[in-house]
């Protein structure tokens, strides 16, 4: 099946929802097409860079009928994707690729585990309010400040650890020691964590060595490398996942 062709879209709105992220509302003629109930499912971001282009990926946090919201984590006008949010303003065109498909937890466990940090704090949000309204669990979510926490819809039986780290990235086992801090609860666990490549993998590691957790009820993955670009992450992230293969 061919991928479809990048839809040219408009900046409708934007707003900070904390300090450190930023909403931007896009729409117009060229979502006339777009699939429907893609929230969580990922878009690409296509920029015109010296001659050629720029792909940054980021989550679909909300859809409307003629609307889609995308979150930014914000570090600085740094970056192409960062800088061009900061930057946009209502009837700005970019050209948008997707969707990609939606990364949901699985439910098929007695309880659900979400760890994760701002860039995938949407995604996060999105699974968080598809849950039944019987699941079990925690969300492990680390923000740079305090004033970055949000209300977020979730199941009464989901519990929400806000972890302030205002440098992000720079400590590997951060996430993993507030996992070992939890107390466990019974029966079967699904694990969907996505964070900073170096977390990724101590994440990784530690749920493979647990019994509670079936291989098909993980999903571990990184969203960016300390110190990288997206681009350089994307080759890191292939050599460790044929690597991870091998073994």
């Amino acid at each position: 099946m061919a991928k479809p062709e990048p839809r040219l879209l408009s900046v409708i709105r934007k707003s900070f929802i904390t300090p450190n992220m930023l909403r931007l509302t896009l729409g117009g003629a060229g979502l006339k097409d777009f699939p429907e109930d893609q929230e969580s499912g990922y878009v690409k971001l296509i920029f015109p860079v010296d001659g050629g282009r720029l792909m940054r990926t980021y989550t679909i946090r909300h859809q409307r009928a003629d609307e889609i919201d995308i979150d930014f984590a914000i570090h600085g006008d740094t970056g192409v994707a960062c800088h061009w949010a900061l930057h946009a303003q209502p009837g700005e065109e970019i050209l948008v690729g997707g969707p990609g498909p939606k990364k949901l937890a699985s439910e098929a466990a007695d309880w659900n585990l979400f760890i994760g940090d701002m860039t995938s704090l949407p995604a996060i949000s999105v699974n968080l309010g598809q849950l039944s309204k019987n699941a079990k669990g925690y969300a492990l979510l680390e923000v740079q400040s305090e004033d970055d926490i949000q209300q977020l819809d979730k199941p009464e039986g989901i519990t929400i650890k806000w972890i302030v780290n205002p440098t992000p990235g720079a400590d590997s086992e951060s996430l993993l020691n507030h996992v070992k801090q939890l107390d466990w609860l019974d029966g079967s666990l699904a694990v969907w964590a996505a964070c900073e490549f170096s977390s990724m993998r101590a994440l990784r590691q530690y749920f493979k060595g647990r019994d509670e957790v079936s291989k098909s009820d993980i999903y571990v993955s990184s969203y960016w490398k300390h110190g990288l670009n997206e681009d350089q992450h994307k080759v890191e992230k292939r050599i460790d996942l044929d690597a991870n293969q091998v073994a």
